[in-house]
């Protein structure tokens, strides 16, 4: 297996360290926790191994907990796949193309955006995930999915044990509190219990149930939001950077059409550049198949545009006219503030009402930016970025000079 490969090399002994982390550790847990009371409850009250569905039902369960496990160790330990240190391309015209990192001392492929948690260019990165405490990228973009899928089906088998366990243990005993309404349950029982199903085991059942619904509901959402970006063989960030290239394109009335260059027209085809049957997707992580109207640098080219358009626009001051403390959730901002909270590890950062953000990015209830900071600070090095609720600042009417700037470039 993959992961066993990697964990045994020498040199990526210290990827080991990645489950010393909150995300690998509430995640194992609740594997853990759903996997062993699923095989507890079936054994000893529900379904016992000395009947054939229950030794079906029991290989079943180990065969999610099996598969569930090998995907996400392999997701976890093979990683995304990173550009190696100081990488350029072979034709030193193109770099005029690319961006250039200078954390990593080498240019960005095609696909491929630095990550400040892993520290690294990471090839085709679709996202940092916190559960993996890795990027899914291109190498565990197939093992990251599965999981998805996996996780949501073997958590939905596991919740008909639960409930059905309850179901044929508590049938007797449940009632609404009267003596003449009683729920009918005269189902009878197949065997007797090796134990009696006490209360510490009804409350372990039924705490099992609600995180095996909670992952079922949560993870099969993230499966879903996954798969509409495979078929058509983008990621996450691919998907937000082509929404900003239409944006920039009917804000300044260029008349560009801008085409994907990834989506290779099937999703099928789509489907194929991530799941294969050795597990290894196809391609280098430096080079990828194009749309006929595109190039390899198509995509690169928008990003230089989209950069070049993100500091016009990061001109455009903002003056906080209420004070936010930077909690990631602030009730007291609204409850759509509350709700829409950025899903991003990215900082919050407090404000005082009458400082000064240069905002660079946002949606509809939060901008992300810079504070703008003391001479004896910017001396210091400090630099102060994050996200913070749009409600808490406004625009800086007497910015002239940066509206005039993009008001120029905006073709009327």
């Amino acid at each position: 297996m993959n992961f066993l490969s990697t964990l045994v090399t020498f040199e990526n002994l210290h990827e080991v360290r990645r489950l010393c982390h909150w995300g690998p550790v509430i995640a194992l847990s609740v594997i853990a926790i759903c996997s062993t009371m699923a095989i507890l409850d079936s054994i000893i009250w529900y379904w016992p191994l000395d009947t054939t569905g229950g030794s079906i039902n029991f290989i079943m369960l180990l065969n999610w907990t099996v598969l569930i496990l090998y995907n996400y160790f392999n997701a976890m330990f093979v990683g995304p796949g990173y550009i190696p240190l100081g990488w350029k391309p072979e034709n030193q015209q193109d770099t005029q193309y690319l961006q250039y990192c200078r954390v990593c001392q080498g240019y960005k492929a095609p696909r491929s955006h630095h990550c400040r948690k892993c520290n690294r260019c990471v090839m085709k990165m679709d996202h940092h995930c916190p559960w993996i405490n890795n990027c899914c990228g291109h190498l565990n973009h197939a093992y990251f999915t599965s999981f998805l899928l996996l996780a949501p089906l073997g958590c939905s088998h596991a919740a008909i044990i639960f409930i059905m366990t309850m179901y044929t243990q508590l049938y007797e005993r449940i009632s609404f509190g009267w003596s003449t309404v009683k729920i009918d349950m005269s189902a009878v029982r197949q065997f007797q219990p090796l134990m009696p199903f006490s209360v510490p085991a009804f409350a372990a059942t039924l705490f099992a149930l609600g995180l095996a619904l909670g992952t079922t509901i949560a993870v099969g959402m993230l499966f879903i939001i996954q798969m509409k970006v495979i078929i058509r063989n983008k990621t996450s960030i691919e998907s937000w950077i082509e929404e900003k290239a239409k944006d920039r394109i009917q804000h300044y009335q260029t008349g560009e059409d801008f085409i994907f260059p990834y989506d290779l027209g099937s999703r099928w085809l789509n489907f194929k550049q991530v799941f294969t049957w050795s597990g290894t997707p196809k391609g280098d992580g430096l080079e990828w198949p194009v749309h006929p109207k595109c190039h390899q640098h198509t995509l690169t080219i928008e990003q230089l545009k989209q950069k070049a358009d993100k500091r016009v626009r990061s001109q455009v001051q903002y003056r906080a006219v209420e004070d936010y403390n930077g909690a990631c959730c602030p009730l007291s901002k609204g409850l759509q503030t509350f709700f829409r909270t950025p899903c991003t590890e990215e900082p919050r950062i407090p404000l005082n009402k009458g400082e000064t953000i240069l905002a660079t990015r946002g949606t509809k209830w939060w901008m992300y930016g810079d504070k703008v900071l003391s001479e004896e600070q910017i001396i210091g090095g400090d630099r102060v970025r994050g996200w913070f609720p749009r409600r808490c600042v406004e625009k800086c009417h007497y910015d002239t000079a940066a509206s005039d700037s993009t008001s120029d470039k905006k073709v009327n």
